[in-house]
């Protein structure tokens, strides 16, 4: 299973050169991805943007959208040119994952519709895949198409995963979760007679090092303040020792997981040093 890490883009207060130092250190630290989060009506950084940023700053890491809310940006178009020049810039590192996203103030602060965005994503996918193939609008993806992953908890979404998608991005949940949609997915890759196997995805929110409960605590807290018990369910699973998070990784790796991405609660650079080295304990 390959290690990923999110940039702290969700973390209150977090710095722009914060983020390029994250994205060059996680490089260099060897892992596998970075990811970043997407919402609209929060403080982050729009996802593409930020991967453009960490392209220049990098070389080799995969650039992943974990996940883009894709149905709240109406031009499917501009999605795909996007997508592309950053495909373009990285020479071939964006991934692209994609979900309907959960929250309606984001749909109603870009004027899209919110009931039927799991429609306008299935049309969205297909139409960017035509879009990509098509060389009208560049630039052309360098090595072939962005990869496409899925995210979603709803029959739907693992459906979509396999109609459009690449593989399939799982939300933050735990192991057992993950691996009940990992083996759907895989059971309707199958049926479908696609080839090959789906990459497999999951995420798992951390924070290590004195005040790593804290971090947590208001992080969630503050993030998944509209979600009731389902904050404090992210809370009570997110890693906050090394012994834990080594645990955590290992009921992923046994779930059938590819490549697990950590998202810090907190934006410190430490953090990202505390996770290499816990991780690095593992293997």
């Amino acid at each position: 299973m390959e290690y990923g890490v999110a940039l702290p883009t969700m973390v209150r207060g977090v710095e722009g050169r914060d983020l390029l130092d994250w994205a060059h250190r996680a490089e260099a630290a060897g892992f596998a991805d970075l990811a970043v989060l997407d919402r609209l009506v929060y403080g982050n950084d729009e996802p593409l943007v930020a991967l453009a940023a960490a392209a220049a700053v990098t070389e080799r890491i995969r650039l992943t959208t974990g996940i883009l809310i894709a149905p709240y940006r109406s031009n499917t178009a501009l999605v795909a040119k996007q997508a592309a020049s950053v495909h373009h810039l990285s020479d071939g590192r964006l991934s692209l994952g994609v979900a309907v996203g959960a929250r309606p103030d984001d749909y109603a602060a870009s004027g899209a519709g919110f009931g039927d965005r799991g429609r306008r994503l299935d049309a969205m996918l297909a139409e960017m895949r035509k879009i990509w193939a098509g060389g009208d609008i560049g630039p052309e993806p360098p090595g072939g198409d962005p990869e496409i992953l899925v995210g979603g908890r709803a029959p739907s979404a693992l459906r979509r995963a396999v109609a459009h998608g690449d593989g399939y991005f799982a939300a933050a949940g735990p192991p057992q979760t993950f691996a009940e949609r990992a083996a759907d997915v895989r059971r309707r890759w199958r049926e479908a007679g696609r080839p090959g196997s789906p990459r497999m995805v999951a995420q798992a929110y951390y924070a290590l090092g004195p005040g790593a409960d804290t971090a947590v605590r208001e992080h969630l807290g503050d993030y998944y303040s509209f979600a009731g018990r389902l904050a404090d369910m992210m809370i009570k699973g997110a890693p906050t020792t090394p012994e834990r998070l080594r645990e955590t990784a290992g009921a992923f790796a046994e779930a059938g997981c590819d490549e697990l991405v950590l998202v810090p609660c907190a934006s410190g650079p430490e953090q990202l040093d505390l996770l290499a080295e816990t991780l690095e304990e593992a293997a």
